[in-house]
């Protein structure tokens, strides 16, 4: 018999994108469960982090020296809490559009929030990530990690649609500096998206990622795109 699930609303905002929920999932006799939606999409949770946490480590073992690394995307902060986890890591900027969900982290309505935003290598940037790369500085960083949605084919707002195509791709190049690479975390094969960093970069690859998300066996997508390290 499936156990009765309760859902607690913890914390509600509302933008110019749409309406923003943290909630918690309850179930008789067990652990409660975080989760954050948008506009009624399930975004993430606390209880499996599974690829959040792997979207970080395997980008990190692209680049041999990854000092300074911008991620887009702040959800619960778990993709963010691996990058801090490498102690080559000197800079981790966090690109994230809603105010709201940062207030969360920094407040403590995410517990597990300020102490991630204590570490003193971690800049926030409350910004569209698409405008955001496109103002940074030219080969300021060794990583860039875009967890905005769960690929192309999985978008939290219509609009992130550009930032799988040539132009926004072409501003992450701009970026990185010689040797460093762009990694998108994708739930589905997108043969668009690895041709689109094909276009742009020196190298680009799809990998394949092994998981088990509630039991059952699923393959996730890493987008790759390289810069040369002689670029």
């Amino acid at each position: 018999m499936t156990e009765p699930v309760e859902y607690v609303e913890i914390a509600r905002a509302e933008s110019e994108r749409g309406e923003l929920v943290l909630r918690e999932r309850r179930v008789v006799d067990g652990p409660a469960c975080l989760e954050l939606r948008a506009n009624g999409i399930f975004v993430m949770d606390n209880v499996e982090t599974t690829t959040e946490r792997a979207l970080a480590t395997e980008a990190l073992g692209l680049v041999a020296d990854p000092r300074a690394v911008i991620v887009g995307g702040l959800g619960l902060g778990f993709t963010m809490s691996e990058v801090l986890a490498d102690p080559r890591v000197e800079v981790c900027a966090v690109v994230e559009i809603e105010q709201a969900l940062v207030d969360w982290m920094r407040e403590g309505t995410i517990a597990h929030g300020p102490a991630i935003l204590a570490d003193q290598r971690v800049k926030v940037v409350v910004a569209d990530i698409a405008v955001a790369l496109a103002e940074a500085g030219p080969a300021t960083y060794d990583l860039v990690l875009l967890d905005v949605d769960n690929g192309p084919g999985y978008l939290v707002h219509s609009t992130n649609a550009a930032l799988y195509e040539a132009p926004a791709l072409t501003s992450a190049r701009a970026i990185l500096r010689p040797g460093g690479a762009l990694a998108i975390w994708s739930a589905d094969e997108s043969t668009d998206l690895e041709a689109a960093l094909r276009t742009v970069f020196d190298e680009a690859e799809a990998r394949p990622h092994a998981v088990r998300l509630q039991e059952r066996e699923e393959t996730y997508w890493l987008y790759v795109g390289r810069v040369a390290s002689d670029a």
